[in-house]
């Protein structure tokens, strides 16, 4: 898991990229980029596999400080290393998205990381379902 610090410096980000597996495959992050704009954050949705201009990290037209990568856990080694092709310093794995692989190869990239975590919970307010796990205390939180 990641330190609260950690996870404060990637919100700390205002422009992000989200990774999905393509436009034909059911869509995983659904509302990840639409929740976090009603934030503040500027999303660029992009996909894992598409040859289309602008349509991955490597051809975003501005930088990002970070992307969440929202994808099945045999995707993800792919998706981190088209991020360490595009100098992205970090990257958030959403929650059972991370797989061995990728975590070893941001490790070894120095690409700071969170994992484990459903990006969700931390774009202050919280407001959506993910609220009940505060109010509950099944998260963390408050740190």
């Amino acid at each position: 898991m990641a330190s609260r610090a950690m996870i404060d410096e990637f919100m700390a980000q205002k422009k992000l990229a989200l990774v999905r597996e393509s436009r034909k495959k059911p869509v995983s992050g659904f509302s990840i980029d639409k929740e976090l704009g009603t934030r503040g954050y500027s999303v660029f949705v992009v996909y894992l596999d598409e040859d289309a201009p602008g349509a991955t990290l490597k051809g975003l037209k501005e930088p990002v400080g970070g992307v969440i990568l929202a994808l099945p856990s045999d995707k993800t080694e792919k998706a981190v290393r088209q991020a360490i092709d595009a100098k992205i310093p970090r990257v958030w794995i959403q929650k059972n998205s991370a797989s061995k692989g990728s975590l070893e190869l941001c490790e070894k990239n120095g690409v700071k990381t969170v994992r484990g975590e459903c990006i969700r919970m931390f774009a202050e307010p919280v407001k959506s379902f993910h609220h009940v796990h505060i109010v509950v205390g099944t998260n963390r939180r408050p740190w």
